[in-house]
């Protein structure tokens, strides 16, 4: 005899957000395009005002539509930026745990390589400029700890932003408070601010230099010298 199957009942307002969700992948509802006032939603959908209500904020939270004060729900343009957000609870929640840490310092190694490659062989007057200015208050913030670690995020950023590509803007955005913490974490021990500065010397001399491979080399001992610090006093955290 077969055992009785038990289906969980979704409740109405997942039905609803889910029907929405379709429409808008789709392209029915194209980015831009308003939806339907409460009222009719209601009535197309046979349910009450709060169902409806929960369903436009399930879809607001996936960064499918937006929700002005007053005003109609619109279907989101898509964005690196939008999606990001989306998604800033689950790194979050991600980066709380050793696995989740070390997945992201996976991650991070191969977009700063990238990023410092592309950097060094496509470098401009400005590139230089910026980055010269990025690396004089890195130096200058040494005997300042906490002016030191937003330096420090500060003088990747420039290189980041060289890119153009707004989704590198958004990612750096979306982990900051994680970079400020695996900074300040490895400020800890002895001399690191110092090999910082160094390794960011270092990296700066190549990407004027337009070397590619050494921009590369750099970076990656800068990074694996950091998580090296960061790993001796995280149990400190």
């Amino acid at each position: 005899m077969v055992e009785p199957i038990q289906i969980e009942r979704r409740k109405l307002f997942e039905h609803v957000a889910e029907h929405l969700q379709g429409l808008i992948l789709s392209g029915e509802l194209a980015p831009g395009a308003r939806l339907p006032p409460e009222r009719e939603l209601q009535n197309a959908f046979g349910v009450g005002r709060p169902a409806i209500r929960e369903a436009l904020i399930t879809l607001e939270r996936a960064g499918l539509i937006e929700i002005g004060n007053g005003l109609p729900a619109r279907v989101a343009r898509p964005s690196a930026a939008g999606l990001l957000t989306a998604m800033v609870p689950t790194v979050r929640h991600m980066l709380s745990t050793t696995e989740g840490n070390r997945s992201f310092q996976a991650i991070r190694l191969l977009v700063e390589v990238g990023l410092v490659r592309q950097a060094a062989k496509q470098a401009t007057p400005d590139l230089i400029r910026d980055l010269k200015a990025a690396l004089d208050t890195n130096w200058a913030c040494l005997d300042r700890p906490e002016d030191f670690i937003k330096s420090d995020v500060a003088f990747h950023y420039v290189i980041g932003a060289f890119s153009g590509d707004p989704a590198i803007l958004a990612i750096h955005g979306a982990v900051q408070d994680w970079l400020l913490d695996q900074r300040k974490v490895a400020g800890r021990e002895p001399g690191e601010r110092e090999r910082a500065c160094e390794a960011h010397a270092g990296i700066f001399a190549a990407i004027e230099a337009q070397d590619p491979d050494a921009a590369e080399a750099a970076m990656r001992a800068h990074l694996h010298s950091g998580w090296a610090s960061y790993w001796k006093h995280v149990a400190d955290v």
